[in-house]
Protein backbone atom coordinates (compact mmCIF):
# COMPACT_ATOMS: atom_id res chain seq x y z
CA UNK A 1 0.00 0.00 0.00
CA UNK A 2 2.91 2.14 -0.06
CA UNK A 3 3.11 4.03 -2.81
CA UNK A 4 6.69 5.77 -2.44
CA UNK A 5 8.74 6.04 -6.01
CA UNK A 6 11.89 6.67 -5.10
CA UNK A 7 13.78 9.29 -7.37
CA UNK A 8 17.19 9.72 -8.43
CA UNK A 9 17.77 13.22 -9.11
CA UNK A 10 16.44 15.79 -7.23
CA UNK A 11 12.84 16.01 -7.29
CA UNK A 12 12.69 19.08 -9.63
CA UNK A 13 12.50 21.56 -6.59
CA UNK A 14 15.95 24.42 -6.48
CA UNK A 15 18.50 23.30 -5.21
CA UNK A 16 19.83 25.31 -1.95
CA UNK A 17 23.39 26.53 -1.67
CA UNK A 18 25.55 26.08 1.03
CA UNK A 19 29.22 26.95 1.53
CA UNK A 20 31.18 23.71 1.82
CA UNK A 21 33.74 22.77 4.70
CA UNK A 22 37.47 22.11 3.92
CA UNK A 23 36.96 18.07 4.81
CA UNK A 24 37.98 15.30 2.87
CA UNK A 25 34.92 13.34 1.49
CA UNK A 26 36.53 10.76 -0.13
CA UNK A 27 34.94 7.95 1.98
CA UNK A 28 31.00 8.61 2.06
CA UNK A 29 29.01 7.47 5.16
CA UNK A 30 26.66 5.03 3.73
CA UNK A 31 22.83 5.86 5.06
CA UNK A 32 19.91 3.42 5.64
CA UNK A 33 16.72 5.46 5.66
CA UNK A 34 12.83 4.93 5.98
CA UNK A 35 10.64 4.81 2.93
CA UNK A 36 7.61 6.29 4.35
CA UNK A 37 6.17 10.09 4.03
CA UNK A 38 6.97 10.71 7.66
CA UNK A 39 10.74 11.40 7.64
CA UNK A 40 10.17 13.14 4.15
CA UNK A 41 11.46 16.54 6.34
CA UNK A 42 14.35 15.34 7.78
CA UNK A 43 15.14 13.64 4.56
CA UNK A 44 15.14 17.29 2.73
CA UNK A 45 18.39 18.20 1.75
CA UNK A 46 19.37 14.41 0.90
CA UNK A 47 16.21 14.32 -1.71
CA UNK A 48 16.33 18.21 -2.94
CA UNK A 49 19.43 19.60 -2.50
CA UNK A 50 23.36 18.92 -3.57
CA UNK A 51 24.93 19.93 -0.28
CA UNK A 52 25.55 16.25 0.93
CA UNK A 53 26.86 14.74 -2.53
CA UNK A 54 29.33 12.66 -1.92
CA UNK A 55 29.09 12.77 1.86
CA UNK A 56 26.39 10.53 2.28
CA UNK A 57 25.58 7.59 0.04
CA UNK A 58 21.91 6.92 0.49
CA UNK A 59 19.49 3.42 0.77
CA UNK A 60 15.72 3.69 1.13
CA UNK A 61 13.68 0.45 2.93
CA UNK A 62 11.52 -0.58 5.94
CA UNK A 63 12.61 0.62 9.51
CA UNK A 64 13.73 -2.90 10.44
CA UNK A 65 15.91 -3.36 7.65
CA UNK A 66 17.49 -0.14 8.27
CA UNK A 67 18.44 -1.06 11.87
CA UNK A 68 19.74 -4.82 10.82
CA UNK A 69 21.90 -3.16 8.25
CA UNK A 70 23.21 -0.42 11.06
CA UNK A 71 23.74 -3.07 13.25
CA UNK A 72 25.45 -5.65 10.97
CA UNK A 73 27.74 -2.91 9.61
CA UNK A 74 25.85 -3.06 5.81
CA UNK A 75 25.28 0.60 6.81
CA UNK A 76 27.30 3.45 8.67
CA UNK A 77 24.02 5.78 10.17
CA UNK A 78 20.35 4.56 10.13
CA UNK A 79 16.88 6.42 10.57
CA UNK A 80 15.89 3.23 13.00
CA UNK A 81 13.23 2.42 15.39
CA UNK A 82 14.20 3.03 18.99
CA UNK A 83 13.27 -0.87 19.78
CA UNK A 84 16.52 -1.43 17.84
CA UNK A 85 19.28 0.79 19.76
CA UNK A 86 22.01 -1.26 20.53
CA UNK A 87 24.70 0.25 23.40
CA UNK A 88 27.20 0.55 20.62
CA UNK A 89 25.11 2.93 18.68
CA UNK A 90 25.16 6.57 19.15
CA UNK A 91 22.09 8.48 18.89
CA UNK A 92 22.49 12.04 16.99
CA UNK A 93 21.31 14.65 18.83
CA UNK A 94 18.03 16.53 17.71
CA UNK A 95 16.32 14.75 14.87
CA UNK A 96 13.45 12.36 15.79
CA UNK A 97 10.36 10.90 14.25
CA UNK A 98 7.46 11.63 17.40
CA UNK A 99 4.37 12.88 18.13
CA UNK A 100 3.12 14.64 21.12
CA UNK A 101 -0.39 13.39 20.65
CA UNK A 102 -2.27 11.63 17.62
CA UNK A 103 0.00 10.01 15.17
CA UNK A 104 -2.57 8.56 13.13
CA UNK A 105 0.32 6.39 11.72
CA UNK A 106 0.26 3.77 14.15
CA UNK A 107 -3.21 2.30 14.67
CA UNK A 108 -4.18 -0.44 16.55
CA UNK A 109 -8.01 -1.58 15.37
CA UNK A 110 -9.50 -4.36 17.66
CA UNK A 111 -12.62 -6.13 16.49
CA UNK A 112 -15.97 -6.09 18.16
CA UNK A 113 -17.05 -7.35 20.58
CA UNK A 114 -13.20 -7.59 21.45
CA UNK A 115 -11.29 -4.80 24.04
CA UNK A 116 -8.10 -4.15 24.90
CA UNK A 117 -8.48 -6.03 27.64
CA UNK A 118 -9.94 -9.14 25.98
CA UNK A 119 -8.34 -9.36 22.55
CA UNK A 120 -6.52 -12.73 22.30
CA UNK A 121 -5.08 -12.48 19.11
CA UNK A 122 -3.41 -9.65 17.11
CA UNK A 123 -1.98 -9.35 13.57
CA UNK A 124 0.66 -6.92 13.39
CA UNK A 125 2.95 -5.12 10.87
CA UNK A 126 6.47 -5.94 11.54
CA UNK A 127 7.67 -2.84 9.38
CA UNK A 128 8.54 -1.49 12.49
CA UNK A 129 9.82 -2.96 15.27
CA UNK A 130 9.20 -0.56 17.71
CA UNK A 131 5.59 -0.14 17.11
CA UNK A 132 5.24 -3.57 18.06
CA UNK A 133 7.02 -3.68 20.94
CA UNK A 134 5.03 -0.38 22.07
CA UNK A 135 1.89 -2.05 21.77
CA UNK A 136 3.08 -5.18 23.64
CA UNK A 137 4.11 -2.63 26.49
CA UNK A 138 0.94 -0.88 26.27
CA UNK A 139 -0.90 -3.91 26.33
CA UNK A 140 1.11 -6.35 28.92
CA UNK A 141 2.34 -3.21 30.80
CA UNK A 142 -1.09 -0.85 31.19
CA UNK A 143 -3.86 -2.98 30.10
CA UNK A 144 -2.63 -6.29 31.58
CA UNK A 145 -3.21 -8.48 28.26
CA UNK A 146 -0.46 -10.65 26.20
CA UNK A 147 -2.14 -11.58 23.00
CA UNK A 148 -0.58 -13.53 20.76
CA UNK A 149 1.31 -11.45 17.68
CA UNK A 150 1.32 -12.90 14.53
CA UNK A 151 3.04 -11.74 11.77
CA UNK A 152 0.91 -10.10 8.96
CA UNK A 153 1.11 -8.28 5.62
CA UNK A 154 0.05 -4.73 5.77
CA UNK A 155 -3.69 -5.56 5.05
CA UNK A 156 -6.17 -4.81 7.50
CA UNK A 157 -8.61 -6.78 5.94
CA UNK A 158 -6.82 -9.68 5.51
CA UNK A 159 -4.95 -9.10 9.24
CA UNK A 160 -9.11 -8.58 10.63
CA UNK A 161 -9.86 -11.80 9.02
CA UNK A 162 -7.16 -13.78 10.86
CA UNK A 163 -6.75 -12.12 14.64
CA UNK A 164 -8.77 -10.28 16.92
CA UNK A 165 -7.37 -7.00 16.38
CA UNK A 166 -4.73 -5.97 13.68
CA UNK A 167 -1.58 -3.27 14.07
CA UNK A 168 -0.74 -1.06 10.74
CA UNK A 169 1.73 1.32 11.06
CA UNK A 170 2.85 3.95 8.30
CA UNK A 171 1.62 5.14 5.47
CA UNK A 172 -0.68 1.96 5.16
CA UNK A 173 -2.22 3.19 8.51
CA UNK A 174 -3.16 6.56 7.22
CA UNK A 175 -4.33 4.56 3.88
CA UNK A 176 -6.37 2.88 6.69
CA UNK A 177 -8.09 5.54 8.30
CA UNK A 178 -8.99 7.31 4.63
CA UNK A 179 -10.73 3.47 4.50
CA UNK A 180 -12.23 3.43 7.79
CA UNK A 181 -15.37 2.85 6.15
CA UNK A 182 -15.08 -0.12 3.50
CA UNK A 183 -12.50 -1.85 6.17
CA UNK A 184 -15.34 -1.98 8.60
CA UNK A 185 -18.15 -3.18 5.90
CA UNK A 186 -15.86 -5.82 5.14
CA UNK A 187 -14.90 -6.84 8.75
CA UNK A 188 -17.60 -5.23 10.76
CA UNK A 189 -17.84 -2.90 13.46
CA UNK A 190 -14.21 -1.97 15.19
CA UNK A 191 -12.52 0.15 17.60
CA UNK A 192 -9.85 1.67 16.54
CA UNK A 193 -6.90 2.80 18.83
CA UNK A 194 -3.90 5.28 18.15
CA UNK A 195 -1.02 3.74 19.34
CA UNK A 196 1.28 7.25 20.30
CA UNK A 197 -2.24 8.87 22.23
CA UNK A 198 -2.54 5.77 24.63
CA UNK A 199 1.13 6.19 24.87
CA UNK A 200 0.62 9.89 25.66
CA UNK A 201 -2.54 8.84 28.38
CA UNK A 202 -0.68 6.81 30.27
CA UNK A 203 3.02 8.22 30.87
CA UNK A 204 1.98 12.13 29.84
CA UNK A 205 5.57 11.56 27.44
CA UNK A 206 5.81 11.95 23.75
CA UNK A 207 5.58 9.07 21.69
CA UNK A 208 8.77 8.57 19.96
CA UNK A 209 9.25 5.96 17.01
CA UNK A 210 12.82 6.67 15.05
CA UNK A 211 15.82 8.44 15.70
CA UNK A 212 19.26 8.64 13.40
CA UNK A 213 21.82 6.39 15.05
CA UNK A 214 25.57 6.10 13.66
CA UNK A 215 28.02 3.61 14.21
CA UNK A 216 31.02 5.75 15.86
CA UNK A 217 33.61 3.86 14.45
CA UNK A 218 32.50 5.34 11.12
CA UNK A 219 32.91 8.83 11.52
CA UNK A 220 36.71 8.19 10.54
CA UNK A 221 36.63 11.26 7.31
CA UNK A 222 33.53 12.83 8.82
CA UNK A 223 33.57 14.69 11.62
CA UNK A 224 30.38 14.10 14.54
CA UNK A 225 29.89 18.10 14.53
CA UNK A 226 29.21 18.38 10.93
CA UNK A 227 27.17 14.72 11.25
CA UNK A 228 24.95 17.12 13.93
CA UNK A 229 25.08 20.09 11.50
CA UNK A 230 23.76 18.36 8.59
CA UNK A 231 20.82 16.25 9.47
CA UNK A 232 19.69 19.27 11.56
CA UNK A 233 19.92 21.60 9.22
CA UNK A 234 18.45 19.06 6.57
CA UNK A 235 15.34 18.73 9.31
CA UNK A 236 14.68 22.60 9.14
CA UNK A 237 14.80 23.17 5.84
CA UNK A 238 12.16 20.00 5.06
CA UNK A 239 10.21 22.27 7.92
CA UNK A 240 10.76 25.43 5.69
CA UNK A 241 9.77 24.19 2.36
CA UNK A 242 6.73 21.86 3.36
CA UNK A 243 4.97 22.99 0.07
CA UNK A 244 7.21 21.61 -2.14
CA UNK A 245 7.11 17.94 0.26
CA UNK A 246 3.49 18.12 -0.05
CA UNK A 247 3.83 18.70 -3.75
CA UNK A 248 6.26 15.91 -4.28
CA UNK A 249 4.66 13.51 -2.13
CA UNK A 250 0.51 13.95 -2.98
CA UNK A 251 1.63 11.50 -7.06
CA UNK A 252 2.98 8.76 -4.40
CA UNK A 253 0.12 8.53 -1.85
CA UNK A 254 -3.45 8.43 -1.85
CA UNK A 255 -3.74 11.19 0.09
CA UNK A 256 -5.23 14.73 -0.33
CA UNK A 257 -2.88 17.25 -0.35
CA UNK A 258 -4.36 18.82 3.01
CA UNK A 259 -3.92 15.36 4.33
CA UNK A 260 -0.07 15.09 3.69
CA UNK A 261 0.29 18.41 5.02
CA UNK A 262 -1.86 18.15 8.38
CA UNK A 263 0.57 14.96 9.27
CA UNK A 264 3.51 16.29 8.48
CA UNK A 265 2.70 19.51 10.58
CA UNK A 266 0.08 18.81 12.94
CA UNK A 267 0.88 14.97 14.01
CA UNK A 268 4.66 14.04 13.42
CA UNK A 269 7.20 16.60 16.14
CA UNK A 270 10.74 16.00 14.09
CA UNK A 271 12.59 17.68 17.62
CA UNK A 272 14.41 15.26 19.78
CA UNK A 273 14.11 17.39 23.23
CA UNK A 274 14.12 16.43 26.81
CA UNK A 275 10.92 14.86 26.93
CA UNK A 276 11.50 12.40 24.32
CA UNK A 277 14.82 11.60 25.76
CA UNK A 278 12.66 10.56 28.38
CA UNK A 279 10.50 8.34 26.09
CA UNK A 280 13.16 6.65 24.82
CA UNK A 281 14.48 5.70 28.60
CA UNK A 282 11.02 4.60 29.95
CA UNK A 283 10.29 2.50 26.56
CA UNK A 284 13.16 0.72 26.66
CA UNK A 285 13.75 0.58 30.41
CA UNK A 286 9.87 -1.41 30.74
CA UNK A 287 10.45 -3.35 27.19
CA UNK A 288 13.14 -5.02 29.28
CA UNK A 289 11.39 -5.53 32.27
CA UNK A 290 8.99 -7.39 30.11
CA UNK A 291 11.28 -9.44 28.09
CA UNK A 292 9.71 -7.35 24.98
CA UNK A 293 13.16 -5.90 24.07
CA UNK A 294 17.04 -6.25 25.67
CA UNK A 295 18.06 -3.74 28.21
CA UNK A 296 19.69 -0.63 26.94
CA UNK A 297 21.34 0.71 30.32
CA UNK A 298 22.34 3.76 28.51
CA UNK A 299 21.23 6.09 25.76
CA UNK A 300 24.14 7.06 24.04
CA UNK A 301 24.41 10.15 22.58
CA UNK A 302 26.83 11.18 19.97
Amino acid sequence: MRARAVSGGFGGIPKMGRKRCAVNWDVSLRVAAIDFLNPAPLMYSFEHTEELTGRYSLRYTQPSQCAADLIAGRADLGLIPIAALTPELAVVPGCTIASLDYVRSIQLIVKQPFTLESLRTLAADTASRSSVAYVEVLLRHFVGNAPEILPAEADPVAMLGQADAALVIGDPALLALEDRGAIEAAVGRCQWFDVAHEWRTRTGLPWVAAVWAVRPEALTETPAAMLVEDLNRSRELGKRHLDEIVKAWTPRIALSPEAIRSYLTDNIHYDLDADCVQTITLFRGLAAELGVLPPLPDLRLL
